[in-house]
């Protein structure tokens, strides 16, 4: 059911549409002229507007361009009893969606008020997609205002309008795909295909064909014609992902493919012809692998035609701050949780890790301190991973060619062997701000885990003037943890074991 607004001078009519609306389901509101009408449209709630071509003082017309003045995107249409080719061209000129003579038939007047009101469906769902695309694109933004991303992205930007073909390098986890779909939505083929094809996923007997298709009967198991990456991705975008890790046999046919745009399935004598932009993305040296005669030289030489290394995280530090918080306001909000910011120990320590997957580490580390923090701002200790039960990273992933990593830091360091009943304090202790900073070591007078609490507690509130909020992050507790062991009662002495 909508809601319909009917603008018409002469009674009988405003009789006939309203009774020809409320037949059809729909709920109908009657003004007798302009003013009328708009004060209709100040309330608000209207889905659809039939107008009166001619009216006394404002016509339908003049109707229709004040609607479009203050900003209403509600259908109209135009009702008249002078039927003429040019009032009719006159009004769909204007913007209205149909146009009716007049006498009123019901069945007529349904039929545009069905045709108008599915207008208003379609036009909405489409501005709902382009929203959720924008939304989708937003997501895919590249994130980064150092001067190597700001270097790499004008050059993206002076690619992406030529058919040349690009030659992403970098460590895994830099954000090479990102990249290369930047490419392609900055480019005129941004509304064709954007195919991607893994050459590492592949098993070796499935590449060719998932590069080129095969036709029915060309192995066993092709019991159709099926089409290939390349057939898919015409007049779009392919990505060859990971390239370094096709076999030379292979990369013969592929340099034939990207010289001469033809090629034929597997199976197949028929030459096919294409138009396909070429983006591939490698974690090695490819350079160094064509020297070393594992890549062939010429097809390195054709790839990397626009070659564009993109630095690891440690090497662009400036920009982890705001991917941090691109990925803590997302994971947030799909937790329905609040997340304002980092404290100042958190952002030092995200800029001092090396990051050896990069970003796509980053966004893992933040993902896991934003479920696992209480706190609108995340401290230092959401990234200990061993206080929650977790287990560190730990090891040199392995890496190949001259893009080699190193292991993070981990912020938990081993317990050294207590020979006495001796606690150092923990760095973020010891690194504490204000004049009361604490140095040195902490003297227990027993092993017991209640007693050295409450000492630990009372020197961190020594250290921080009575500030429960830095004593908290000194000790690594949220403040309501604090605040719950100040408040609790004296725990009762263990009974002598006899």
């Amino acid at each position: 059911m909508a809601t319909i607004l009917y603008v018409d001078d002469e009674p009988s009519i405003g009789l006939i549409l309203e009774d020809t609306l409320e037949r059809a389901g729909h709920q109908s509101v009657g003004a007798r002229n302009v003013p009328e009408a708009m004060e209709v449209l100040a309330r608000g709630g209207i889905d659809l507007i039939i107008s009166d071509y001619r009216m006394p003082g404002l016509t339908g017309l003049e109707f229709l361009s004040i609607l479009h003045r203050d900003g209403y995107d509600i259908p109209l249409i135009m009702l008249t009893g002078y039927a003429s080719i040019e009032h009719a061209v006159a009004s769909i000129k204007a913007g209205a969606v149909d146009y009716i003579t007049k006498p009123v038939r019901p069945q007529q007047l349904e039929l545009a008020v069905d045709q108008a009101l599915e207008y208003v469906r379609l036009r909405r769902e489409n501005e709902s997609l382009r929203r959720e695309v924008m939304e989708f694109r937003n997501e895919r933004q590249i994130i980064g205002d150092s001067t190597a991303m700001r270097r790499i992205q004008q050059t993206v930007a002076m690619a992406a309008p030529t058919r040349a073909t690009v030659l992403l390098q970098g460590e895994s986890g830099t954000g090479k795909e990102l990249f290369a779909r930047a490419i392609h939505e900055q480019s005129d083929r941004r509304d064709r295909p954007f195919i991607q094809l893994n050459c590492a996923a592949l098993p070796e007997g499935l590449i060719e064909s998932s590069l080129f298709g095969h036709e029915r009967g060309a192995f066993t198991g092709a019991v159709k014609r099926v089409e290939g990456a390349f057939e898919r991705a015409h007049r779009g975008t392919l990505l060859l992902d990971e390239i370094s890790e096709m076999k030379l046999d292979l990369q013969s046919k592929l340099l034939r493919v990207l010289q001469e745009q033809e090629f034929e399935r597997v199976g197949g004598t028929t030459p096919i012809r294409v138009d396909v932009r070429v983006i591939a993305t490698t974690n090695r040296d490819l350079a160094a692998e064509a020297a070393a005669g594992t890549f062939r030289q010429d097809l390195f030489y054709r790839l990397s035609v626009i070659p564009v290394l993109i630095p690891p995280l440690r090497e662009r530090k400036e920009d982890i701050p705001s991917l941090a918080m691109r990925f803590a306001v997302r994971t947030a909000s799909e937790m329905g949780k609040e997340i304002t910011g980092f404290s100042r120990e958190a952002i030092d320590y995200l800029q001092e890790s090396p990051w050896p997957g990069n970003v796509r580490e980053l966004q893992h580390s933040v993902e896991r301190a934003v479920i696992l923090t209480q706190d609108p701002i995340i401290q230092l200790h959401a990234f200990d991973a061993s206080r929650y039960g977790l287990t560190p990273h730990s090891g040199t992933p392995r890496v190949s060619g001259s893009f080699a990593a190193i292991t993070p830091p981990r912020l938990s360091q081993p317990v050294p062997a207590m020979s006495e009943p001796v606690m150092s304090p923990p760095a973020a202790f010891a690194a504490g701000d204000g004049a009361g900073r604490a140095t040195g070591e902490v003297l227990l007078s027993s092993l017991n885990v209640n007693d050295a609490e409450r000492v630990l507690i009372q020197k961190a509130l020594e250290a921080t003037g009575g500030n429960r909020t830095k004593a908290a992050d000194l000790l690594g507790i949220s403040v309501r943890t604090l605040r719950n062991k100040l408040n609790s009662p004296a725990d009762e002495e263990d009974e002598p074991v006899a």
